[in-house]
């Protein structure tokens, strides 16, 4: 057995705290955290409380030195000068998305990653989840014929992301479409072909705010899939759907259903909530990181799939 690749984590908010855990916790054999930067003084402290054992680096040029393979969970604007600056250095490079706030940017970015041949993918944690690979098993018997995507908020940023309002409530880097609709977009690409947007529509509360609604039709493989997104609309901080032909569904991130003769959803059996689940969907993450890592085959998402999936969601969001 390989043994695991040495982690450096950049920017400890959530997604940072959850893979460390993930990495602690579930996945010992495939990744052993090796150090995290964040310029935060509270971040230090969670981080000392969290794992004593791991340490808060001086740098990000000190995690990138540490480690085999870098985890960007910064803001989306420090995505790229990170991931050059590992990629440069002979680092593997797993990152947050989206891949930039510029779209011209994440092009150049992943044209020259591609031809390097560098190692990177993108945190796209569908490709690692038992949900998905139930819906996977059930599709088989099924002929596509439509696709329609539902989220939906009681407020934005949700409850557990108010620490970092400052960027995901505003327009040029947050808003759900980008954070949460990309998820179903890539989990869209991946179950039924390339992404083809059709018309979109975007409202905005005034200011540099980011998006409380959006609707859109696109094609998916040249399958028809509507979408639509809004903030206010649920009691709940958080309620999704990804419905195939009135048929199979994917709801609220971790619930595989398939719709019975009486008309009722019934779950997988072994359909778990999502905060039970996440931590079997990280430990699938991170033995795909240690694989992509090693240049071996794994399942993550590449810069590609994540590239076109940001070309439909800033499309989407330029239609206000």
């Amino acid at each position: 057995m390989s043994a695991p690749i040495a982690l450096g984590i950049i920017g400890f908010g959530i997604m940072g705290e959850r893979l460390l855990r993930a990495a602690l916790d579930h996945a010992s054999a495939s990744a052993t955290p090796i150090g995290v930067w964040d310029p935060s003084p509270a971040a230090a402290a969670r981080l000392a409380a969290i794992a004593p054992g791991v340490p808060m680096l001086g740098s990000a040029e000190a995690v990138i030195a540490a480690c085999e393979c870098l985890y960007i969970a910064a803001p989306p604007a420090a995505h790229i000068p990170l991931a050059e600056a590992a990629l440069a250095a002979g680092r593997a490079v797993f990152l947050e998305k989206p891949l930039a706030t510029n779209l011209a940017a994440a092009r150049a970015f992943v044209a020259k990653a591609e031809a390097t041949g560098a190692r990177a993918a993108v945190n796209f944690p569908m490709a690692s989840s038992p949900a998905v690979a139930q819906l996977s098993a059930w599709r088989a018997g099924l002929a596509p014929q439509a696709l329609a995507i539902e989220v939906a908020f009681a407020t934005w940023p949700r409850g557990w992301q108010q620490d970092a309002a400052s960027w995901l409530a505003r327009r040029a880097e947050g808003g759900f479409t980008r954070e949460v609709v990309s998820h179903f977009l890539f989990l869209t690409r991946r179950q039924l072909g390339p992404l083809a947007l059709l018309e979109a529509r975007a409202s905005y509360p005034g200011a540099d705010a980011a998006e409380t609604a959006i609707t859109a039709r696109l094609t998916a493989g040249g399958l028809p899939v509507s979408l639509s997104g809004s903030v206010g609309t649920t009691p709940k901080d958080d309620h999704n759907t990804w419905t195939l032909n009135n048929a199979i569904r994917l709801r609220d991130w971790s619930f595989a259903e398939r719709l019975g003769a009486g008309g009722q959803w019934a779950q997988a059996p072994d359909a778990l909530p999502n905060e039970k689940m996440r931590p079997m969907v990280l430990a699938g993450q991170l033995a795909g990181v240690a694989a992509m890592t090693r240049g071996q085959p794994h399942p993550l998402a590449t810069l590609r799939e994540a590239l076109e999936v940001q070309e439909v969601v800033e499309a989407i969001l330029a239609a206000g």
